[in-house]
């Protein structure tokens, strides 16, 4: 019996990927919960000795004798994240991207990122996607699974610092896990941002009647039940990450820290849990990034692992999201808890949140269809 040897696979464009549903932040999340539970039994694999690296980078020198070779300015990079997740998903893939805080002058994304998913058996490709909205979606899904488990349910008022894409996924992560936020307070450095972010949360969210901009970071967290940290910013300098003091933090609090972030000694204390999405991407960074890692890696769980390396906090006082979705450990214990989240973004993540999407393609009939080859030239 012949086999065939051909392979199509489709391509999704932006548009195809909203019309296959990338902008569902409920479905994202329970795309999200599920993934968790599946890291948990360590049905998974990334990259890196320890199958949970966050992904390959390539470095620039600050001095190069090749004219054309990239400068090290803020954000600019390329990296490639690859990930195998299992369960119902079954599948393997990898996000590409080249990132330049200068785009913004162009009008582009700082970011520009494909995805590509691939069968499992023959490595073959299934899908090429265009990645930005299915990135930022899956970011920001994290802070509403963090929210569904370690929030107060009748959490109303929400801080959102840094009013760009993040901020607006994990704003509608919040409401898809707390519907009953109708408070918004939002901190940003220029106009162009809030006033977007203002008629977005205007147009996209009718239940929310008050909206606020605050100008401090204090102003932001006092009084909020729920606070993303979401701002970009350069890497390098700890001292200069937006920061979060203990004495602004009022009882009941869930903070999920998605970008750059610090804190003060208060938040050091036993008082706040200290939860990372997933162990296994901080002991990946730890080991790949020269120490202080937070110097490297801006996310306040680096922070948290390098309180463990200098004897200020052991890994017993982290806890895993992965862990706590699976009931393994426990959510939010009472209305007191004041709960920390470090987002650090995993490669799973988009295979888990790509797969979906590929899958609500094929049976949409959306995105065109390409073909590698009938029959392969070598072989």
């Amino acid at each position: 019996m012949s086999v065939s040897t051909k392979i199509d696979f489709i391509y999704l464009s932006e548009p195809d990927m909203v019309r296959a549903g990338v902008t569902d932040m409920p479905a994202c999340v329970d795309a999200m919960e599920e993934m968790f539970a599946l890291l948990s039994r360590g049905d998974y694999r990334m990259a890196g000795t320890n199958n949970s690296s966050h992904g390959s980078l390539i470095l620039f020198p600050e001095d190069s004798p090749f004219p054309n070779m990239p400068k090290p300015t803020v954000d600019r990079r390329f990296m490639a994240m690859p990930a195998y997740l299992g369960g119902n998903f079954g599948t393997a893939g990898v996000k590409w991207y080249g990132s330049n805080i200068e785009n913004r002058e162009r009008g582009l994304p700082r970011s520009i990122l494909m995805f590509i998913l691939t069968d499992t058996d023959t490595g073959a490709p299934l899908a090429l996607m265009s990645a930005n909205l299915l990135s930022a979606y899956r970011t920001g899904a994290i802070p509403g699974v963090g929210a569904r488990h370690l929030a107060r349910q009748d959490s109303r008022v929400a801080g959102i610092l840094g009013p760009g894409v993040m901020g607006k996924t994990s704003l509608s992560a919040f409401i898809a896990a707390c519907p009953g936020i109708d408070t918004v307070k939002v901190k940003g450095r220029g106009r162009k941002n809030l006033k977007n972010f203002l008629e977005w949360v205007r147009e996209t969210y009718p239940q929310v009647t008050t909206i606020r901009e605050v100008e401090t970071n204090e102003e932001l967290v006092r009084g909020s039940d729920v606070v993303a940290y979401c701002s970009s910013g350069a890497t390098g300098d700890p001292s200069a990450y937006p920061h979060v003091e203990r004495d602004w933090i009022s009882p009941g609090t869930f903070l999920a820290m998605p970008a750059l972030g610090n804190f003060d000694k208060g938040v050091e204390g036993p008082e706040v849990r200290k939860v990372l999405d997933y162990t296994g991407l901080y002991e990946a960074w730890f080991d790949e990034v020269p120490k202080p890692t937070h110097n490297s890696i801006p996310v306040v769980g680096m922070r948290f692992m390098d309180l463990v390396d200098e004897g200020r906090l052991t890994m017993d006082d982290l806890e895993d999201l992965s862990d706590i979705v699976a009931g393994i450990a426990p959510g939010r214990r009472n209305d007191e808890e004041i709960i920390m989240l470090s987002v650090g973004g995993m490669p799973v993540e988009d295979v888990a949140w790509g797969t979906v999407l590929y899958r609500n393609a094929i049976e949409k009939g959306i995105g065109v269809k390409l073909n590698l080859w009938d029959t392969p030239v070598l072989r």
